[in-house]
C-alpha cells in the first residue's frame, strides 16, 4: 500500500492549526483524503487513514516531546517513543472512522459522507473517551477566522462539521466530466459559498456592539519561569522575586493573578510568608500553588485577601494523565513509579468539580487550570454562570512553538461558545486578555518577563452552545451516517 501520499496529507492538513493558520491547506488537504479513502476497500481505508492520522497529528502535536526535553539527560530517551505513541492513538480516531465507514457503506459517494459525519462523531469522542483529549480537532483550523464566532451556536465540534462539509462538497459532487479538475467545480463553488456565509456571519457577530467594560482592573504577572530552572533553588528565588516586583508596581490593582504553580513552597509550609505576599501586592492575590491534604497533594488556586488570609480554595480535577497522577497510582507508589510533572507526592489528586468562585468587588469567576480549560464541556458543568474565567497555567512545558499557541487558541475558543471573557496567566506566555467574542485585548508574549493592567471585559448573553453543548451536531453527525449507510445498502439491494 502507497501510505506516504495519506501521510503527507495528514501533515498538510495540520497546517490550518496554530502556529501556522494556513486554514486553506487544510480544507485541500481533506477533500483530497475523503475522497481517496473512499475509494479503497475497508481493510485498506484503516491503513491509508491511520497513515493520515500519523501525520495530522504527529505534526500538530509534536510539542508533545518538549517536556521529556526539560531534564534531557534523565528522560530526553523518551521523547520519541511518547511522540509516536501520541500520533498513533489520535490516529486510531481516523482509522476506525474509516474501516467503519467503507465497510458500512457501498458507494464512494457514501463512503465519503459516512466518513465526514464518522470524522466529526469522533472528534466529539474525543473530548470523553479515556479522560479526554480535544487536541487538534479539525475544527480548531477556524479559530483565527471570523467563522470561529459560529462556535457560540455550535461549539467546537460544531466547527468540525463545517470543516468536513466544506471538504466534502467538491469530492461529493464530482462528475466525469474531463480528466481535468472541471469535474470538481460545482462542488468547489458550493464551499465558497458555505465559507463566504459562514465568514460574513462570523464578521456579523464580531461588528455588534459589546456591553462596556467593568469596573475592575486585573493585574496578570507573568514571572518567565523557564521549565528547567523553575524549580531549581537558586533561580526560584530569582522568579519569586520578579513575581513580588511586578505585583508591586504602581498602578490601579484590584485583583493580582498568578500563574500555575507560581511558587517552589507547599501552601501549607509558609503561613507567615502570604501577608507579605499580599502586602507587597496591595490587592487581594489568585495564587496558583501546590498543597498538601494529609497524604494526599493537589495543584491549586489559592485566593488571598489583602491580609493575606485564605479566602478560598479550588483545586483542579481534570488531571493530565501520567503527567499530574498515574492510573492505579496508589499500588504504583508502592514500586516508585510517580507522575511525570508532578513536583510534590507521587503525583496530584483531583478536586471536587467545577466551581465558582467569589472575591469582595470583583464578580464572580470559573477557575480553570492549565489543560481544564481545553474541555468546553467544563465550562457548563455550574449551576449559576460566572461573569468571567480564569485560567492559570504553566505552558512552559510546552515549549516555544506550537503548544503554547495552540492552548491559546482553544482558551480563545471557550471565550466564544460561552460569551464570557477569559483571563489569562501563563507562567512563561502566552498571558492574556480575551473578551467574550475570542479577540485578543492585551497579550504577553513567550519568554516576557511582565505584566498586563487591564479592565476586565463584560459578558455576553448566554450563547446557544452554553443551553444546548454539541448534542445538536452529535445529533446530525450521527444521523448523517445511518442516511448515508442506509440509503447505500438501500440501492445496493435494489440493484441485486
Amino acid at each position: 500500500m502507497q501510505l506516504f501520499p495519506d501521510l503527507l496529507l495528514g501533515m498538510v492538513a495540520a497546517l490550518g492549526l496554530a502556529p501556522f493558520g494556513v486554514w486553506g491547506a487544510s480544507i485541500a488537504a481533506f477533500s483530497v483524503l475523503l475522497w481517496r479513502l473512499a475509494r479503497v476497500q475497508s481493510g485498506a481505508a484503516f491503513w491509508h487513514a491511520f497513515a493520515a492520522g500519523l501525520g495530522w497529528f504527529g505534526l500538530s502535536m509534536s510539542w508533545i516531546v518538549e517536556p521529556f526535553l526539560v531534564e534531557p539527560e534523565r528522560y530526553g530517551w523518551m521523547a520519541p517513543f511518547a511522540l509516536l505513541l501520541m500520533a498513533s492513538g489520535g490516529a486510531m480516531f481516523w482509522a476506525l472512522p474509516a474501516w467503519l465507514s467503507n465497510r458500512m457503506a457501498g458507494h464512494w459517494r457514501s463512503r465519503m459522507l459516512a466518513l465526514a459525519a464518522a470524522l466529526v462523531l469522533s472528534d466529539w469522542l474525543r473530548g470523553w473517551i479515556f479522560t479526554g483529549l480535544p487536541w487538534s480537532l479539525s475544527g480548531h483550523i477556524w479559530i483565527d477566522t471570523p467563522i470561529a464566532q459560529l462556535a457560540s451556536y455550535a461549539g467546537a465540534v460544531g466547527l468540525s462539521l463545517i470543516t468536513m462539509v466544506v471538504a466534502l462538497l467538491p469530492g461529493l459532487f464530482w462528475r466525469r466530466m474531463s480528466p481535468s479538475l472541471l469535474g470538481i467545480l460545482p462542488g468547489v463553488l458550493m464551499s465558497i459559498i458555505l465559507l463566504g456565509a459562514g465568514w460574513a456571519s462570523g464578521l456579523a457577530r464580531l461588528s455588534s456592539s459589546m456591553p462596556p467594560d467593568r469596573d475592575v482592573i486585573l493585574r496578570i504577572v507573568q514571572p518567565d519561569a523557564e521549565q528547567h530552572r523553575k524549580w531549581d533553588p537558586e533561580w526560584s528565588t530569582v522568579f519569586f522575586r520578579r513575581l513580588m516586583d511586578l505585583s508591586s508596581e504602581p498602578g490601579r490593582r484590584d485583583l493580582v493573578i498568578w500563574p500555575e504553580t507560581a511558587v517552589n513552597f507547599l501552601l501549607d509550609d509558609a503561613p507567615e510568608l502570604l501577608p507579605r505576599i499580599t502586602e507587597n501586592a496591595a490587592a487581594p492575590l489568585a495564587l496558583g500553588i501546590q498543597r498538601r491534604d494529609g497524604a494526599r497533594f493537589y495543584n491549586s488556586l489559592a485566593i488571598l485577601d489583602r491580609q493575606g488570609n485564605l479566602q478560598t480554595l479550588y483545586d483542579k480535577f481534570h488531571l493530565v494523565p501520567f503527567g499530574e497522577y498515574m492510573p492505579w497510582g496508589d499500588a504504583l507508589a508502592r514500586l516508585g513509579i510517580s507522575a511525570f510533572a508532578a513536583q510534590a507526592g507521587n503525583g496530584y489528586s483531583a478536586g471536587a468539580g467545577p466551581r465558582l468562585l467569589s472575591v469582595p468587588g470583583i464578580p464572580g469567576f470559573q477557575p480553570l487550570i492549565c489543560y481544564e480549560a481545553i474541555f468546553p464541556q467544563h465550562i457548563r458543568n455550574l449551576p449559576e454562570r460566572p461573569d468571567w474565567i480564569l485560567q492559570v497555567t504553566n505552558d512552559g512545558w510546552f515549549g516555544t512553538f506550537s503548544g503554547p499557541y495552540q492552548h491559546l487558541a482553544q482558551a480563545r475558543l471557550r471565550a466564544i461558545e460561552s460569551g464570557l471573557p477569559l483571563v489569562r496567566a501563563a507562567n512563561t506566555g502566552v498571558s492574556a486578555v480575551i473578551d467574550a467574542r475570542g479577540q485578543l485585548r492585551e497579550t504577553l508574549p513567550l519568554g516576557v518577563t511582565g505584566k498586563i493592567d487591564a479592565t476586565l471585559p463584560a459578558p455576553l448573553q448566554p450563547t446557544m452552545w452554553l443551553r444546548w453543548g454539541a448534542w445538536p451536531v452529535v445529533m446530525i453527525a450521527l444521523l448523517t451516517l445511518v442516511l448515508a449507510i442506509g440509503v447505500s445498502r438501500g440501492a445496493k439491494r435494489d440493484t441485486a
